[in-house]
């Protein structure tokens, strides 16, 4: 590992020598931790087991269990569990899961680990995460290698559960301001854009597209951005965003697979977060405690960012819906006019 190691860090170090805007040391440093962390099984062991308490009283998680007896630095023993990688779409439609919903129960999983437990698995790839069936229609999901977890700072845990409140609320200087934070500056202003596909100045729903005239300003905006700019964001980024980052490109590619509609991660996202401001997770009992300062006041912010959630939810569920049903009728009144043009071919012959 140490040649490999010592190899991607001289063959960094001669790009940045010869394109002087690329510097992406960072990344081989991070590989080093990662590749270090992964092939730790105890530690693995141990992660799986944090992971299992923090999801107990969740019953649709399921993290194989670890036989110690039979696991050391080199070997990990885990109990076996049966499943299908969780974008197998055809096995789903098979045994009458719906995907969306399958979906929706992932990007939850990881959104707690992200906004609550600030614990969260850092390679959550198809492979890694399986649909179990239970019972009539019920379904399970199965967390496996747990060797790569990101521990995140509870100060940027609470920081990133007031930027996606932000997001949702298209509160712009607090975008800013937190930006300033994150240590990313001007460029915070792209944050809507990486995780809800949208300016900052957007004025499209949420999970819908941008509008023609934004894309034409965003393009503009990208084309005047240069390497040295995209360097100074990645290296300005703290660790713990690079992790979520990494974990969420995996996640919306998995929910586009499945067929859900992107804004079941962010109204997942923006729920979790609101719910990670009201309280500290306990890294030791798996439990939470309520922050003792929050007031009146916060806690029906709180429930009023709750209800504008829930109401947001329900009026893309009920136009989600609507375009199903019309796709629906457009079907039968298709097929319809397919019948009646034969039989009107077949009394002309």
């Amino acid at each position: 590992m140490k040649i490999d190691i010592t190899t991607m860090s001289i063959l960094s170090n001669f790009i940045s020598w010869v394109f002087p805007d690329y510097r992406f040391d960072w990344a081989v440093l991070e590989f080093e931790k990662t590749i270090s962390m992964e092939l730790d099984f105890v530690q693995e062991a141990k992660n799986s087991e944090r992971t299992a308490k923090n999801f107990k009283k969740k019953k649709f998680i399921r993290v194989p269990r670890v036989y110690w007896d039979l696991t050391t630095k080199q070997v990990l023993t885990m109990q076996f569990c049966d499943g299908h990688k969780v974008d197998d779409v055809e096995y789903l439609k098979e045994i009458g899961i719906n995907p969306a919903k399958v979906a929706k129960a992932l990007v939850e999983l990881f959104a707690e680990m992200i906004f609550v437990h600030g614990f969260l698995h850092g390679d959550p790839h198809p492979g890694n995460i399986l649909v179990s069936a239970e019972g009539h229609r019920g379904f399970s999901l199965v967390l496996l290698d747990h060797g790569i977890y990101k521990e995140l700072d509870n100060g940027f845990r609470l920081d990133y559960c007031q930027l996606w409140k932000s997001l949702i609320l298209l509160d712009s200087h607090k975008i800013q301001d937190l930006g300033e934070k994150f240590g990313v500056g001007k460029y915070s202003r792209y944050f809507p854009v990486i995780f809800m596909g949208r300016t900052i100045d957007s004025k499209s729903a949420i999970g819908r597209e941008m509008s023609l005239e934004e894309k034409s300003k965003l393009k503009h905006e990208l084309k005047l951005l240069k390497m040295d700019d995209i360097s100074s964001f990645m290296e300005s980024l703290p660790t713990d965003f690079l992790a979520i980052l990494r974990a969420d490109g995996h996640l919306r590619s998995i929910i586009s697979k499945l067929g859900a509609p992107q804004h079941v991660r962010l109204l997942s996202y923006a729920k979790y977060a609101v719910y990670g401001l009201t309280i500290e997770p306990n890294t030791q009992s798996g439990f939470f405690t309520k922050y003792t300062h929050t007031n009146f006041k916060s806690s029906v912010n709180y429930l009023h960012l709750r209800a504008f959630l829930e109401i947001m939810e329900l009026l893309l569920r009920i136009e989600d819906l609507g375009h199903s049903l019309a796709k629906k009728w457009r079907r039968i009144i298709f097929n319809v006019i397919l019948f009646c043009k034969g039989r009107l071919f077949a009394l002309t012959i």
